[in-house]
C-alpha cells in the first residue's frame, strides 16, 4: 500500500501540476518507472511501451485537473494506463489478426512440443508467450495480481469492476494459461490463487526511456 505522506505529497502535486510544470515534473519522475514497468509488461516491447508511458503521462497532464483526490493518485493513473494499454491491445489484435496466423501456429507448436519432466520449472519465454495469447481483459488482471503485486479489491478499483468480477477474470486468466501450458508442461499445477513465478513477468526496468 502506498505509504501516507507519500499519498499527500502526490496529492499535493497534483493540486499544482496543472500550472506549475514542475509539480508535474516531480509527478512523473515519482511514478514514470512503475507506468513504464506495466507497459512494458502488458505489451512486452521495450519500445512500445516507452511510447504509450509517455502517451499516458501526457493524458495525465491534460487531466491532472479533475483528479479530486478520493483514491491515491497512483490507483487513479493506474486505472488511466490500463484502461489506455487495453486499448492499445485491442486495437493490435484487430489490426493484426488477419496477418499473424503464422506467428500464431509458431507459438502455438513452441507451447505444445514435447513435454518437460517435472524437475523442469516453467520456462520463461514460454509463460510470456502464453500471457500474449490471454484476452486483454485477462491479461490485465493477471499482470495487476502476479506482475505488480495488486489484491483483487485494488485491481477492481483500478479497472472500475467489480470485486468479483476481478476474481472471476484472474481465476479464469488461470484457467486459460494452465491449458496453454499443460501439453508443454504436464506436472506443473497453475492452480488459481497461485501467483506465478517471480521471474515470469520480469524485463529490465526502463532500458534507455526517454527522460531518464
Amino acid at each position: 500500500m502506498e505509504p501516507h505522506a507519500d499519498r499527500l505529497a502526490d496529492l499535493e502535486l497534483a493540486r499544482d501540476a496543472a500550472q506549475d510544470p514542475f509539480a508535474f515534473e516531480e509527478l512523473y519522475r515519482r511514478h514514470r518507472q512503475n507506468v513504464y514497468r506495466l507497459c512494458l509488461r502488458m505489451l512486452g516491447n521495450a519500445s512500445d511501451a516507452e511510447d504509450l508511458t509517455q502517451e499516458i503521462f501526457l493524458q495525465l497532464h491534460r487531466k491532472i485537473a479533475t483528479f479530486k483526490g478520493t483514491a491515491a493518485l497512483s490507483t487513479w493513473l493506474y486505472r488511466m494506463a490500463t484502461n489506455r494499454l487495453l486499448m492499445q491491445l485491442r486495437a493490435n489484435r484487430r489490426r493484426l489478426s488477419g496477418y499473424c496466423a503464422k506467428d500464431d501456429e509458431v507459438e502455438r507448436a513452441s507451447l505444445e512440443r514435447g513435454p518437460r519432466t517435472p524437475e523442469v520449472l516453467i520456462d520463461r519465454i514460454d509463460l510470456k508467450r502464453a500471457i500474449r495469447r490471454l484476452p486483454p481483459g485477462y491479461r490485465a488482471v493477471l499482470v495487476l495480481h502476479d506482475a505488480e503485486g495488486y489484491e483483487p479489491d485494488q485491481i477492481a478499483r483500478i479497472l472500475g469492476i467489480a470485486v468479483g468480477t476481478a476474481r472471476s477474470q484472474l481465476h479464469k486468466a488461470r484457467l486459460r494459461m494452465r491449458r496453454l501450458l499443460r501439453r508443454r508442461y504436464p506436472f506443473v499445477n497453475l492452480l488459481p490463487g497461485k501467483r506465478l513465478p517471480p521471474t515470469a513477468l520480469q524485463y529490465r526496468t526502463f532500458p534507455g526511456a526517454r527522460g531518464a
